[in-house]
């Protein structure tokens, strides 16, 4: 072995060790108050760790919006907005047919003209936030009960923000609890409603891998699209129109060349849904009984959407989104069963129970206070294990994903109609009348996400599965619908409630969904009829879990207090669809003995996995290409090639979809798309050492879009550290 050899291993073991003493994944998706306590510059951050929030609105945060569905960012002075491809798959969907398959062809505006609207998306951009708790929680006293408590707590808020949105038609608020409702915090938005597609790579490109690379190291998938929004000339917010102007944000990204090493800092912004990390051992073990019940229900639909649309693309087309969802959450739940019993997670989980215990029983005044919060927690659990198994077996026929798409648009239509009935501050929160045009736009585009044969075939099978339960399984409302015919499972009673139905019409839909109560009952549509029944039902079985879970969110605020003062205060509330910041490093990691990933691939690892078909077809543009060294100003010094994915130490879960990752200095480098398969237990608990999130590298982003597609227009509206020739 040469000298030098010796050093450079030297070199490597010297640098390996201390990036173990320092890069460990960070457990926290911290919200922007909380930033400035994490002392980041310490960290590795360069950027001023005060511009990146900044409540007059100028902060590097106001760039991120939240697209729904997903997380997104500005990338240009005229609205453009870069996210994932899986995050804008089903409006490409939508947009779709057998003739114009931008699925699988892929879709690229040449200007702004040629956009194609994504109706019904919108991008929600922070505006400001503030803790309003004193103002929520001042109204409760000691002596109410739990439902008078429940109705003050609703009432509060909606107070709060009617009075808010009544500013101005495009503001949007959000108010979300932290450690299920000991803090508060206000969230006010400006909602654009008018978003377009500018451009979307074709599925070999920006679905490479499938859902075999799903949740999988290494990946080579290019999980990006450009969106651009719109919004009036007088700066409101408002759905298409054709003299909406490109929303010109106030801060947008600047997107950077100049790549990254290993051990680099890096850090995203983004919306988290939801997890599940400062959750009791019961609460962890109900989680898992869940989980084992809906992968059977996963599986049974995604079997037969498959199945039954296999060959005709216009249903190919018209399921794709759902069932890329059925499958997404399928291996998602497999991963955290499969971690959680290889990592003894609840193993961990109940001996850190057991230090809370000794802790608690340390000084008499916690034991007091804290020690029957377990037992509390106990038995709400096992009441609401009782009741979700009721309301499980009604819900799944009114879900999008488990149900008839015709009984989900009837149940949905039913329950605007019957809510509309009250005023709107006693109304359902979701059925509200801020809610309205959300709500139209999902029954209206219906069409384009089913197929009425393969619905009635769904269907059908769903009634003969319920002819599988015991009657004293069956709810009322699913026995009355039983008891209409003699053989409800027969293909001909299947078949005359979908002749007899006047939804299939979506301006009959658009017009129920104007009728009043009496007007919409007198239609006698029988899937209206189905939906009535239903929500008889579960509008008492909700009336019981509102208040269950209101006791389940006092025993949780409870536990909260014994955490927080357990870790003497730094921890990060779990994430709730609000913006949060989490940071890492740039690192490689060995699931397994004898195996150790880099953090890094490229086009090269693209080419070897091509198999000439999807989910691994190339396409002979991107083989040229690299058969040609043909790089332009995208490839990477060190690699010799176009740079594809890269993992970091963040941790993120799902809804984090298309938020950008950014280096040192806050310029973007990549965008997040997935996590790796050891890493999807994270949303209950975190291995630093398996923790990893994947993005696609901005540099193949860029190459995709300029090389493959030829789109130069849009590289050159972006804030690039080098522009192309």
């Amino acid at each position: 072995v040469s000298n030098m050899n010796i050093v450079e291993l030297l070199n490597h073991m010297v640098k390996m060790l201390l990036l173990d003493s320092i890069l460990t994944a960070d457990e926290g998706m911290w919200m922007p108050h909380q930033m400035q306590e994490l002392q980041l510059d310490e960290l590795g951050l360069k950027m001023n760790p005060a511009d990146l929030y900044k409540e007059n609105g100028f902060g590097l945060m106001n760039a991120i919006v939240n697209l729904g569905s997903g997380t997104g960012a500005f990338v240009s002075k005229e609205g453009l907005i870069l996210t994932n491809h899986h995050v804008a798959f089903s409006t490409i969907q939508q947009a779709s047919d057998a003739n114009n398959d931008y699925l699988k062809n892929g879709f690229i505006a040449w200007n702004k003209k040629e956009e194609l609207p994504a109706i019904g998306k919108y991008a929600d951009v922070l505006i400001s936030y503030e803790e309003i708790t004193e103002k929520i929680i001042s109204k409760i006293h000691p002596d109410m009960s739990l439902e008078e408590k429940w109705q003050t707590l609703d009432k509060e808020q909606k107070k709060i923000i009617k009075a808010m949105e009544a500013e101005s038609p495009d503001t949007r608020i959000k108010i979300a609890a932290t450690f299920n409702g000991k803090n508060y915090y206000l969230y006010k938005f400006k909602r654009l409603r008018d978003i377009r597609i500018v451009y979307a790579p074709p599925l070999d490109i920006g679905n490479f891998g499938g859902e075999i690379d799903n949740w999988m190291w290494p990946r080579h998938t290019a999980d990006f699209t450009f969106l651009r929004a719109y919004i009036s000339p007088d700066n409101v917010g408002r759905p298409y129109h054709e003299d909406n102007v490109p929303f010109q944000p106030e801060v947008n990204l600047k997107t950077s060349l100049n790549g990254f090493q290993e051990g680099d800092f890096t850090f995203l912004m983004g919306y988290p849904g939801k997890t599940y990390r400062n959750e009791t051992v019961a609460e962890f073990k109900y989680a898992i009984d869940l989980m084992n019940q809906r992968i059977d229900k996963y599986q049974k639909n995604i079997d037969f959407y498959e199945s039954y649309t296999k060959g005709n693309r216009e249903t190919e087309l018209k399921y794709a989104s759902k069932l890329k969802s059925l499958h997404n959450s399928l291996k998602n739940y497999k991963g955290k069963l499969e971690g959680f019993e290889q990592k003894n997670i609840l193993g961990i989980k109940n001996t850190f129970e057991e230090s809370l215990h000794v802790w608690i029983k340390a000084t008499p005044e916690k034991s007091e206070m804290y020690e029957a919060v377990f037992d509390e927690m106990e038995a709400v659990i096992e009441e609401k294990r009782v009741l979700q198994k009721k309301m499980d077996l009604l819900t799944d026929w009114v879900s999008r994903y488990f149900g008839s798409n015709m009984l989900y648009i009837a149940y949905q239509i039913f329950r605007t109609v019957d809510e509309k009935e009250k005023p709107d501050m006693e109304r359902d929160a979701k059925y509200q009348e801020r809610n309205y045009n959300l709500i139209t736009n999902r029954v209206i585009l219906a069409d384009r996400s089913f197929d009425m044969q393969t619905d009635q075939a769904f269907f059908q099978k769903s009634i003969l599965n319920l002819q599988n339960l015991l009657p004293e399984e069956l709810p009322d409302a699913l026995e009355k619908m039983l008891s209409r015919a003699d053989d409800t499972a027969s293909p001909e009673y299947v078949s005359d409630l979908y002749k007899r139905s006047t939804l299939i019409d979506p301006d009959t839909r658009k017009a129920a969904l104007d009728m009043d109560l009496k007007e919409l009952l007198s239609l006698n549509d029988p899937f209206i009829q189905i939906a009535r029944d239903i929500e008889q039902d579960l509008s008492t079985m909700r009336e019981q879990k509102k208040l269950l879970d209101l006791k389940k969110d006092y025993v949780s605020q409870s536990f909260a207090e014994i955490i927080l003062a357990y870790r003497k205060g730094r921890i990060a509330p779990d994430a709730n669809s609000t913006i949060r910041f989490t940071y890492g490093y740039i690192q490689g990691y060995s699931p397994k003995d004898g195996v150790y990933f880099k953090p890094q691939t490229s086009l090269g690892g693209v080419i070897e996995k091509d198999q000439g078909k999807y989910p691994f077809n190339v396409p002979e543009k991107l083989k040229v290409l690299n058969f040609e060294k043909d790089y332009g100003i995208y490839a990477d010094e060190k690699l010799q090639s176009v740079p594809v994915c890269f993992l970091n130490t963040t941790n993120v879960t799902g809804g984090n979809s298309g938020s950008p990752t950014l280096d040192a200095n806050g310029d973007l480098v990549g965008v997040i798309f997935d996590m790796t398969y050891e890493s999807i237990i994270g949303d209950y608990y975190i291995i630093p050492e398996l923790q990893r999130t994947i993005s696609v590298d901005i540099r193949y982003i860029l190459f995709i879009t300029e090389k493959v597609a030829g789109a130069t227009h849009i590289i050159k509206e972006l804030n690039l550290s080098k522009a192309p020739d």
